[in-house]
């Protein structure tokens, strides 16, 4: 299987990232396995977003986040829920959105490069799964736009997992 995905400049947020919604959909298509749909989308999101350092997941095992497939720097392997923003978006299950890492108490800094970060709970019929981090070495690089359209993201991967009669 081939795939040419674009890189977009998310000048029209909305547009783009519906754009790469359709993306996403059609590369996760008929695909249900965690590892390979977690490899893909993480891939196609540090190669189509701008200025980003590090894409990835975060899945809940044993009461903790643990790393899955991301695209970047060697990255911390278990993060505590309630620590960091990854552990608080996942406490908390709520889109986090850090413009400056520096200012948020109990960072925890896997790449020094990284200046802002937004972090999705992947929750499914079962509850958390785990979380969508990406971060970027521009500050204030993630906004409420990018929220709703990684939000829509994570739901397209969420969904993937599941088989396609809901049962």
């Amino acid at each position: 299987m081939s795939f040419a995905g674009k890189r977009y400049e998310f000048r029209d947020k909305a547009g783009d990232y519906a754009g790469l919604a359709g993306e996403l959909a059609g590369l996760l298509a008929g695909e249900r396995d965690l590892v390979a749909n977690a490899a893909n989308t993480a891939a196609l999101l540090f190669e189509a977003l701008p200025q980003l350092n590090w894409a990835g997941f975060y899945f809940l095992k044993g009461g903790e986040l643990v790393v899955g497939p991301f695209q970047g720097k060697p990255a911390c392997v278990r993060i505590a829920l309630g620590k960091g923003v990854c552990g608080t978006a996942a406490l908390e299950r709520r889109t986090i959105v850090v413009p400056d890492v520096a200012a948020f108490p109990g960072h925890i800094a896997c790449d020094a490069a990284s200046r802002s970060e937004i972090v999705v709970p992947l929750l499914g019929a079962g509850g958390l799964l785990g979380v969508l981090d990406l971060d970027s070495p521009k500050p204030g690089r993630f906004d409420d736009g990018d929220a709703r359209g990684l939000e829509r993201l994570a739901a397209l991967f969420v969904d993937s997992l599941s088989p396609a009669d809901g049962g």
